[in-house]
């Protein structure tokens, strides 16, 4: 293979077998379920990265099946979006996510900075109740129950929710393991079809675990419960923020 076939051909480890395609990503029948709760600020201040601002002292936990992900299959993920705002406009920091699928690991954290790890999420009906689980290699972290179809929500309202932007942390290491990218990012969401949208009563408990830290957002006081079926697109990014330029000047590419 010659230097030029390898810059032609290389966008994702391994070279000869990329860990997932090109974007964008098509989702189909993405379902959600997510749990807004009030926390402590000062513990939500310590997780929120400057120049974003917390919002308010709100998180938002989620859960998220995915049966049809073009170019990466079916899988379910579950993990935190805190409510922030970027020079005054707002969205949504994402957190933390854990989910069951490597090449979904791999796409998303790579291009956009998605903070995704592997673990055991699982999203299912039970008789009158979704139900939402999250396992890291046998430990229960996470358990959210909402009731099923309650009461509906206008589409509408719900998709402009879901087009506001999202803001992400994106960190790739030099081979000596300093930072070589060290980026904020904002994406956005496309091509969305809001199917259902539903409120209801919803529970949500937390457990402490030194790889999974979702605990360190505490719950003291569930909000509101949405569960959603949607499709959607993510497309890529822009970078709107580098910790590492001269002077940490904020940049646009």
């Amino acid at each position: 293979m010659t230097e030029d076939e390898v810059r032609a051909s290389a966008y994702a480890m391994p070279l000869t077998s990329p860990a997932y395609p090109k974007p964008p990503f098509r989702f189909v029948d993405r379902e959600f379920i997510i749990i807004s709760y009030r926390t402590d600020p000062k513990a939500l201040a310590r997780f929120v990265p400057a120049p974003l601002r917390p919002a308010e002292p709100i998180v938002k936990y989620e859960f998220i099946k995915m049966p049809d992900s073009s170019g990466l299959g079916s899988y379910t993920e579950s993990g935190q979006v805190i409510p922030v705002t970027f020079k005054g406009q707002p969205g949504g920091y994402t957190h933390a996510m854990y989910l069951d699928s490597e090449a979904g690991i791999a796409s998303e954290r790579e291009l956009l900075g998605f903070p995704k790890v592997l673990a055991q999420p699982r999203f299912e009906v039970r008789n009158d109740a979704l139900v939402g689980t999250l396992d890291y290699n046998g430990v229960r972290i996470a358990t959210a129950t909402m009731a099923y179809k309650y009461q509906t929500l206008d589409l509408a309202a719900v998709k402009a929710s879901l087009q506001t932007p999202g803001f992400l942390l994106k960190i790739m290491p030099h081979i000596d393991g300093s930072a070589r990218i060290c980026e904020l990012v904002k994406y956005y969401v496309s091509d969305v079809t809001v199917k259902g949208a539903w409120t209801g009563p919803a529970s949500l408990e937390l457990h402490p675990h030194c790889f999974a830290p979702v605990a360190k957002l505490p719950v003291l006081e569930v909000l509101s419960a949405t569960h959603l079926l949607t499709d959607l697109s993510i497309a890529g990014g822009e970078i709107v923020h580098d910790y590492l330029a001269s002077g940490n000047d904020s940049v646009t590419r």
